[in-house]
């Protein structure tokens, strides 16, 4: 039996990441722009991955299957994004968005790597800012927070019901700006067909041209898989079909680790949804017997 190694570090769960950011070994300016990196997928995850690593100095190939990395399917999230920075002063605190994200995922979360989220959270918020993502604001002109899920703190910055579309501009913007300096190299309309390993390790894809029909082949010294999650899975919801998960099936034939095609918010969806039922209304009933 294969044990899995999440390859999380040691020590306390408060000083995991932090200790390791201080011992990691880093990569210098001038080989930074020696080393390729593909990334399939354009979303929240895949864009801010392609900017981020194109702002460090990396040479990156971004891919996605729509027209533009504008059409993907993170422009359906609604509800908010949290962020430990307590500007209500109701108490709120790292460790207590730590908690609920791992009591609200049914503590099925790996705990070291939700440390880790709750504490770069009050980061990503000002990143977003500084990128023109246009958060709701109160009438004094601060940002504007709300309790969303259940929780006892307000820590929820919104925009509207917009949310997820108003990230993903950010996410494009910053893409586009390194796409204009030339760091990052944009293939729209091309979909992944197999990942490329040599000596065991990921080194390129296969991917369709879906313009022409051509099958190209792409090379890299690292591939980062942020193709979104199976969309399909549900008989009536609001996933985009074109979320097939045939990128992450594709890698986990090659040997990587396959799990959570979809994190969906809890198992009574997955039974109600085949009964016609949509997985909004799911979501609110559950919420609503709990509280009861």
């Amino acid at each position: 039996m294969t044990k899995i190694n999440a390859k999380i570090p040691e020590g306390p769960i408060s000083k995991k990441w932090t200790n390791h950011k201080d011992n990691i070994r880093l990569v210098s300016p001038a080989n930074k722009r020696l080393i390729d990196i593909i990334v399939v997928g354009t979303g929240l995850a895949g864009g801010s991955a392609a900017a981020t690593l194109a702002e460090l100095g990396y040479n990156v190939k971004a891919f996605c299957f729509q027209d533009s990395p504008r059409r993907a399917h993170s422009i359906a999230a609604q509800g908010g994004i949290n962020a430990a920075k307590n500007y209500q002063g109701d108490g709120d605190s790292v460790h207590r968005l730590f908690y609920d994200t791992v009591k609200g995922g049914d503590y099925r979360s790996r705990e070291a790597n939700v440390y880790r989220l709750a504490e770069v959270s009050a980061n990503i918020i000002d990143q977003c800012v500084a990128q023109g993502v246009p958060f709701a604001r109160d009438y004094g002109g601060l940002l504007d927070n709300r309790s969303f899920g259940g929780v006892l703190v307000s820590r929820t910055f919104y925009a509207k019901g917009q949310t997820g579309q108003q990230l993903l501009l950010g996410a494009y913007s910053a893409m586009n700006r390194q796409i204009a300096r030339g760091k990052i190299q944009m293939f729209n309309r091309h979909e992944m067909m197999d990942l490329v390993k040599v000596d065991g390790k990921a080194r390129g894809i296969i991917t369709r041209n879906l313009i022409n029909g051509n099958i190209e082949r792409h090379s890299a010294h690292a591939v980062v898989i942020a193709s979104g999650g199976y969309g399909n899975l549900f008989y009536l919801s609001t996933n985009a079909m074109g979320s097939n998960v045939s990128a992450s099936w594709k890698i986990h034939k090659k040997g990587a680790y396959f799990a959570n095609p979809l994190l969906y918010s809890n198992s009574s969806n997955l039974h109600t949804s085949f009964r016609r039922s949509s997985i909004k209304i799911n979501f609110d009933v559950r919420i609503f017997k709990k509280r009861r």
